[in-house]
């Protein structure tokens, strides 16, 4: 939209769109620097449009923490500390596991598990405080949908809810999905390389029967990581983390993994649910809080490296700035560093008369602190190329599967190393995104030095029926925020499987294929109904839509995240 048409406008200093940690972040630094600042959430409450795996991060080498801006925040708002870390290599029900502890206290202050909804919520009330005392504050169920525009130039933004507001500052905090960095420019949705699908279990467990599970005493948790055949072909694995009175039991995949194997994320889901390794931990009391899915991009390919246009800067996954590297997986941490550097950019640049000053220092500041350099590792682009080649990884492939590559992954030297490998953060980082470390490695590891396990899995999950009936909803009736361009199964027909609320054979969810007769024939098309959409933005991606956020405080809405 162009100033122009409106005519004068609310004019705030800052504005940050979205209250989770990166948006969190740079509202409280705006605020330590005097700076007028409106944060705008477009959720009923911060989280609750949330969805994370979720475990955040202080590491040692980071200019800023969380807890620098909220010094109660691991005492109200997170769950459980993790101390203990593992990573499950699976064959059947063979499994061959590893401490991960070296590698995960690898620049590490402290790492805890958290929950979005009750993280986001409580520093939505922390953020609100700060940003009141300069002239500012907060506001949810606020969708903000695009950018304002005055001779081309970026100004403000507009909202479904509000007339447009102006700022000399922009900070875009609204994720994966980010509707300001598609309409600067900044992001696309055109490749699924570029990105991870995450499917996530909130399951209840007294914290008394957690500590006993997971042996552990109070004030400790653990964090597990699964890998290999019990996910068929699709690169990706599984993850555990204990919270204070449930589990968030999880997946994250490839989504052109996800595509070319048409798998689908419940199933795949299920199958580490039941998988007899999680039956000393689960049983058939199982009880499942909340299901729930996010679009996670890989931060190896898609953190931009000038995340800014004019007086806008990205922050978190609006701007790629998810690490997913193997068993490293941060991204509320680098979202907490780059708001609180982009606020810190501002400040430095206030009164410039030049828009893009502060994006172009900014981005210098990534780069100077460590950050792009953990996002956009210069070991991975320089293998990548050579080790994602399908000849190389063919050849690999070739090797592992003969009966020397399988004797040589299951002697005693092998273990040894594939432990130090595990725990190396330059390994990891340079681990390409093929099938050999994400299934093949893992399942010969599994199969040559692992432990048979006996034990048999009693758990019986939801069918998807159920997990999206027991999910809160706000329909925008009439109001659809997903529209098919093309209903023929060759342009969107990969959405029937891959949305995580829909499937081949369910007649519910979000895309449905069915047959309809033509002119002499018959056809099969793709169906729409985004009423049980979770708004994870898979289909953007997979099939032929326009995609939209529905408007401030409509959808679904996550009561764990």
């Amino acid at each position: 939209m162009s100033a122009s048409e409106g005519g004068e406008y609310e004019h705030y200093e800052a504005i940050v769109v979205g209250c989770g940690p990166g948006g969190a972040a740079a509202a409280a630094r705006l605020a330590q620097h005097g700076i007028e600042t409106l944060v705008l959430e477009r959720g009923v409450e911060a989280g609750s449009k949330n969805v994370s795996g979720g475990l955040i991060y202080a590491e040692e080498s980071a200019p800023y923490t969380i807890d620098d801006f909220f010094p109660n925040f691991r005492e109200e708002a997170s769950e459980r500390p993790i101390t203990d870390y593992e990573i499950h290599n699976i064959a059947g029900r063979k499994v061959k596991s590893y401490d991960l502890t070296d590698l995960h206290e690898h620049d590490t202050e402290w790492c805890d598990a958290v929950l979005r909804r009750h993280m986001d919520g409580w520093l939505e009330d922390r953020v609100h405080e700060l940003t009141s005392e300069n002239g500012g504050g907060l506001l949810t169920g606020v969708r903000v949908n695009g950018l304002l525009r005055e001779n081309g130039e970026i100004v403000g933004v507009t909202c479904d809810e509000l007339d447009p507001i102006t700022a000399d500052f922009i900070v875009a905090a609204d994720g994966a999905n980010s509707e300001l960095a598609r309409d600067a420019g900044l992001m696309d949705w055109e490749e699924p390389d570029e990105w991870f699908q995450g499917v996530k279990a909130v399951v209840e467990m007294d914290p008394e029967v957690i500590n006993d599970r997971f042996d552990i005493e109070e004030g400790e948790g653990v964090a597990h990581l699964f890998s290999g055949d019990l996910f068929d072909d699709v690169r990706g694995g599984g993850f555990l983390y204990t919270n204070e009175d449930t589990l968030s039991i999880g997946t994250v995949f490839h989504l052109d993994s996800l595509v070319a194997e048409q798998a689908e994320p419940h199933e795949l889901l299920d199958a580490l649910l039941t998988h007899p390794l999680l039956a000393q931990w689960l049983d058939e009391e199982y009880v499942e809080l909340e299901y729930g899915a996010k679009l996670v991009p890989d931060s190896k390919k898609v953190a931009h490296r000038e995340p800014y246009s004019d007086r806008l800067v990205l922050v978190g996954d609006a701007g790629g700035q998810m690490q997913a590297q193997g068993p490293i997986i941060k991204g509320m941490n680098h979202a907490v560093t780059a708001g609180a550097l982009a606020a810190d950019a501002h400040a430095v640049t206030r009164g410039n008369a030049d828009a893009e000053a502060a994006g172009r220092r900014y981005t210098t500041m990534l780069e100077q602190s460590g950050t792009m350099g953990k996002l956009r590792p210069r070991r991975y682009e320089m293998t990548s190329p050579v080790g994602e080649h399908g000849l190389v990884t063919r050849a690999i492939e070739g090797v592992l599967g003969s009966p020397v590559g399988s004797a040589a992954v299951g002697n005693r030297l092998s273990n040894r190393l594939l432990e130090k490998a595990y725990n190396s953060p330059t390994l990891v980082g340079m681990l390409p995104d093929t099938e050999t470390g994400y299934t093949t490695l893992p399942s010969i590891i599994g199969e040559k030095q692992g432990r048979t396990i006996h034990w048999d899995n009693e758990v019986e999950p939801p069918t998807l029926e159920e997990r999206i009936g027991d999910l809160t909803y706000d329909t925008d009736v009439g109001n659809p925020h997903i529209r098919l361009r093309d209903n023929s199964v060759e342009a969107s027909g990969a959405a029937v499987y891959a949305c995580p609320v829909s499937a081949e054979d369910f007649g519910g969810g979000c895309y449905r294929s069915e047959t309809v007769k033509t002119n002499g024939g018959e056809e099969t098309v793709v169906s729409l109904d985004t009423q049980p959409c979770v708004e994870c933005g898979t289909c953007a991606i997979v099939a032929d839509t326009e995609w939209e956020h529905p408007r401030g405080g409509k959808g679904v809405e996550f009561r764990q995240g």
